[in-house]
């Protein structure tokens, strides 16, 4: 809702008498619209986005004389907007000395001991107190929006300055009244409770008296969360007091946005809470963001008393700490019941209904291109998903990896984004993992790795065959089993068969040779340093599985097994027990995760072949690490980087975390 036409609907509530002495918002509204829109010296923002700033223009003033016009009207209009704003602040001013007098006489009336007060004046002289808060924040709020609209339209920073000036006058120094407020209170509950008052007007629970509870506002320490009442037209009372609407009046606060940047950090920081504090504001939210040493602390607040002190102490603090100070009050903006059917959101979410969060985790090796991050952002504005968050996670010299979080429309398809992400992935050699964010991306506990090709870099019945000269008969194979040609038994029953006669020690032999893939080592170790179960299931042969199990640190070790001669010398061309085909490999993950306690849903699978489709697709979050397409296809995320260790950034780990980790192995 506009600021002018909230106003009016609160002015119609007040008596007549008062409604004059109102801020006349739209005359200060209308001066600025009809004189200062083009009058805006802050040129980068004074013109539409695509004009562009000729060194010679052919049919425009030079930039001298434009400058010149804008800063001749500026210098002309400001004064005389100034000059408007201070009549009408002067009048509103003069009106609350004039009837803060005569509530201030009411009061003490009341609150004399020497005569016998009634509930219903008592009742009267708070809401005539209350009604005064009311009308001092009102006008205060329209004299800050139309000092916002000045400064946004003209590129002059003038609010902060005026605000100070405020500070001297009646209004916002007469503390009197707050503090003979908790006294009125005092009184009435006396009064209540010797009348012992029915409880049929109250907003209350049955179970509680109106003197309790006007009893514990009074002497709260802390000030009462809001509750949604509508707004009472108050001036006269009846003889029989209604306190229903007077006690929603004394829940009442306004929702005031507060930011203030600056180059001092934690002063910055602590200046806004002091001011917070010592004006009894209820914090709901905060968010902070950090540029080395300048910080921008935003802080979404409940006012109450109407307490308008507030922002001459915000303004003063800016001036003390070099900062820029920004507030709202009463924006339809952050009114998150307004704008999404009562939910509510984080000052850090984008208040936008109908929505999903993700994390995305960009990552290349090599650097983070600005072409990549550019048609990245791009693809987001075009899919209308909002950043609600971003984290580094690398500590490289040059940007590596970035988290993240997202707000995306729930009609967007994740296997269309996947699809196209691939293509934006594939253009920029960037990988882009794309998780929902929820309680167990954080919370993984157990990961499953592939081996061949994945923990380690060989295909190790490629190896066997190089030692025994069978290399390109069972090269060929393999690849067609990769590529998901052939079926997985056959294919390995065609190539173990191949293997008949080879040493047993040839095995051995393979062991030595074996090279593990960069980063296996340090992604083991932070993973068991921070309590995950590692297994790998093979669709190759378990003594070599054994061997890498024993090497990483792992729990777990499954693969196929090698039928042996006899006399132990030899292998025999076949294989003993159930074949570990990729059926097999996702029975073998749910196992696990069965036999340790651990829901499917903290899960990591890592693989590159077709026959780890479906353990990929059995946990929440499976990897295709260096895969085939069709693989990489089908998977949940992808990483076509050269280490293993970067599969900590798809878990939420930073570095810094990772390097700490290792620290614990």
């Amino acid at each position: 809702m506009k600021y002018g036409i909230h106003l009016s609907q609160e002015k119609a509530e007040f008596p007549a008498l008062w409604q004059a002495h109102f801020i006349d918002y739209d005359a200060l509204k209308g001066f600025l619209k009809t004189y200062m829109v083009d009058t805006n010296v802050r040129l980068s923002t004074a013109f539409p986005s695509t004009h562009v700033f000729q060194w010679t223009p052919a049919n425009e003033p030079s930039f001298d004389q434009l400058l010149s016009q804008r800063l001749a009207l500026v210098s002309k209009l400001t004064p005389e907007f100034v000059v408007m704003l201070d009549r009408e602040v002067e009048k509103f001013n003069q009106f609350f000395v004039t009837i803060k007098a005569e509530i201030k006489s009411r009061i003490a009336h009341v609150l004399d001991t020497s005569r016998r007060a009634r509930v219903a004046e008592c009742e009267a002289a708070l809401s005539d107190l209350l009604l005064l808060e009311r009308f001092v924040f009102l006008n205060f709020t329209a004299v800050a929006k139309a000092l916002k609209k000045h400064d946004k339209w003209s590129g002059l920073q003038i609010r902060e300055p005026y605000l100070m000036r405020t500070s001297q006058l009646s209004f916002v120094v007469s503390t009197s009244l707050l503090q003979l407020k908790p006294e009125l209170m005092g009184r009435l509950v006396d009064l209540l409770e010797e009348q012992n008052m029915p409880l049929s007007t109250l907003p209350v629970d049955s179970t509680t008296s109106v003197a309790a509870a006007l009893k514990d506002m009074a002497i709260a320490q802390t000030p009462e969360p809001p509750v949604d009442l509508k707004h009472a037209v108050l001036g006269n009372t009846a003889a029989s007091p209604k306190l229903g609407p007077l006690v929603g009046l004394l829940h009442e606060t306004q929702t005031v946005m507060i930011s203030l940047r600056g180059p001092h950090g934690t002063d910055i920081i602590g200046g806004v809470l002091r001011c917070l504090s010592t004006h009894k504001c209820q914090i709901v939210d905060f968010s902070l963001s950090r540029l080395h040493h300048d910080v921008t602390f935003g802080a979404l607040v409940h006012l109450h008393n109407r307490d308008v002190d507030l922002f001459s102490d915000l303004a003063k603090t800016a001036q003390k700490w070099d900062g820029t100070l920004s507030f709202d009050v009463q924006d339809a903006r952050i009114k998150a019941s307004k704008l999404a059917d009562a939910a509510q959101f984080a000052l850090s979410e984008a208040p936008y209904t109908k929505r999903v969060k993700y994390i995305a985790t960009v990552l290349n090796e090599r650097g983070l291109t600005p072409e990549f991050l550019s048609e990245w952002l791009a693809w987001l504005l075009c899919k209308k998903i909002s950043v609600e968050q971003m984290r580094r996670l690398d500590s490289h010299t040059t940007l590596m990896c970035v988290e993240f979080r997202l707000s995306v429309p729930d009609e967007l398809s994740p296997d269309e984004m996947k699809s196209e992400l691939i293509a934006i992935s594939t253009a920029h050699q960037t990988d882009v993992a794309l998780q929902a964010d929820n309680v167990f991306r954080r919370q993984k506990r157990l990961v499953v790795f592939d081996m061949d090709s994945t923990l380690i870099q060989q295909e190790v019945i490629d190896e066997i065959a190089r030692i025994t000269g069978i290399e390109a008969q069972v090269a060929a194979i393999t690849e067609r089993a990769m590529q998901g040609e052939l079926d997985f038994k056959e294919s390995l029953a065609s190539r173990v068969a191949l293997l008949k006669g080879t040493p047993v020690q040839a095995l051995e032999d393979v062991k030595r040779i074996l090279t593990f893939t960069e980063g296996a080592h340090y992604l083991c170790r932070a993973l068991k340093s921070a309590g995950f179960k590692l297994a790998v299931i093979s669709g190759g042969f378990l003594p070599l599985a054994k061997y890498v199990k024993a090497e990483l640190g792992l729990d777990y070790a499954f693969a196929n097994q090698l039928k042996v001669s006899a006399d132990g010398k030899s292998l025999t061309g076949e294989t003993v027990g159930p074949v570990v085909d990729a059926t097999r490999k996702a029975e073998l993950l749910e196992v696990i995760a069965q036999a340790e306690g651990i829901a499917i849903d903290q899960v990591v699978a890592v693989g590159d072949g077709a026959n780890d489709l479906l353990m990929l697709g059995k946990a929440s979050l499976g990897i295709a690490f260096n895969a085939k397409p069709r693989v990489q296809e089908q998977a949940r995320a992808r990483i076509n980087q050269k280490s293993l260790a970067n599969i900590l950034y798809l878990m939420g780990y930073s570095e810094s975390e990772a390097a700490e980790l290792q620290l614990q192995s």
